[in-house]
């Protein structure tokens, strides 16, 4: 689908719009991945041949359509935004899908004779992938501090609940937008969560807590955006409550980081042992292994996963627990 298919009511309506050109191999699905919450992201929706983001920008919230078009020897993506914050969030989309993520040291010939070949087998079939960098903070630290020691699925079912009950409709939603688009809720929205709706959401105490004592300091979490990436990770790290798993998975989001690495998470360490060496291994081991590739860690762990590699079931799954009927 391009541009030129969109309802002329839509490309009408839209209060921002341009086209990015990638400039090489792009796959837009692929590059959004590891920012959805789930298939049920109230804040990010699919539909047949574009994608749509709603979030707020310091200049107000904004929904944004995202079309994949032009040749596979010139793609392009095609934007379009609603809302008081529509510029802003157009201008924010080439970051957001990569422009800055460089896999040209990686790709040197030099460093792919260091790498196991299943690593140069996925990146040879994967061209496509860049790391996002949406420079969100708070939008990327409460998902991810929701996912502090519970299941993904119970985490993901949590954060649906607290989001449609407390977050606002996107601009356009019903109209131009998925009538189900969802703007995440605000710093000011989330501290005023009371206590048993948290409960009721499956959010105990301890994660609840540090969510609210993370948004007190809301505009100083948003300035981490503008720090490195291992600068703004330590940063988090000085909020009680937000460790190395949990200011991991921020940069990787936020930041497009190609190294960092989620320590602490139930089933990397295992995975990654067993795709390297054949078996389970634990957090240092999987440090130890990742060193030789210091700088690209993430991207070696990426092309691991995209690789098709299967590790052996090596302990009981964790028990998803239902906190809301107590």
């Amino acid at each position: 689908m391009t541009l030129a298919d969109v309802p002329a009511g839509h490309a009408a309506a839209a209060d921002a719009s341009l086209r990015w050109r990638p400039g090489g191999p792009f796959d837009l699905m692929q590059t959004l991945g590891p920012l959805l919450r789930g298939q049920g992201d109230p804040s990010i929706r699919t539909s047949p041949g574009a994608v749509w983001l709603a979030f707020t920008t310091p200049a107000g919230p904004a929904s944004l359509r995202l079309v994949s078009s032009g040749p596979r020897t010139d793609p392009a993506v095609d934007v379009q935004s609603w809302g008081p914050g529509a510029a802003e969030a157009a201008a924010s989309v080439p970051r957001m899908l990569g422009r800055d993520d460089d896999w040209t040291a990686f790709d040197e010939p030099a460093f792919h004779a260091t790498l196991p070949r299943m690593v140069v087998e996925a990146r040879r079939r994967n061209l496509t992938v860049r790391l996002p960098a949406t420079g969100r903070m708070v939008d990327a630290l409460v998902p991810t501090i929701l996912e502090q020691k519970v299941t993904v699925i119970e985490a993901r079912r949590g954060y649906r609940y607290l989001t449609y009950r407390f977050g606002t409709a996107a601009p356009g939603a019903g109209t131009v937008a998925p009538a189900n688009l969802m703007l995440q809720p605000t710093p000011g929205q989330w501290l005023r969560i009371p206590s048993w709706e948290w409960h009721k959401a499956g959010v105990g105490p301890q994660r609840s807590a540090t969510v609210m004592r993370a948004l007190r300091s809301a505009p100083a979490l948003e300035r981490l955006a503008d720090l490195p990436a291992a600068e703004a990770a330590a940063k988090l790290q000085t909020i009680p409550g937000i460790g190395v798993w949990t200011a991991a998975e921020v940069v990787q989001r936020t930041h497009g980081c190609p190294d960092s690495i989620a320590v602490g998470d139930y089933h990397l360490a295992a995975y990654v042992g067993a795709a390297l060496t054949g078996r389970r291994t634990d957090d240092a081991g999987m440090l130890r292994l990742l060193a030789p590739w210091a700088g690209h860690r993430q991207r070696v762990v990426r092309m691991i996963g995209l690789s098709g590699f299967r590790k052996p079931t090596f302990g009981p799954r964790m028990t998803i627990q239902d906190h809301r009927g107590h």
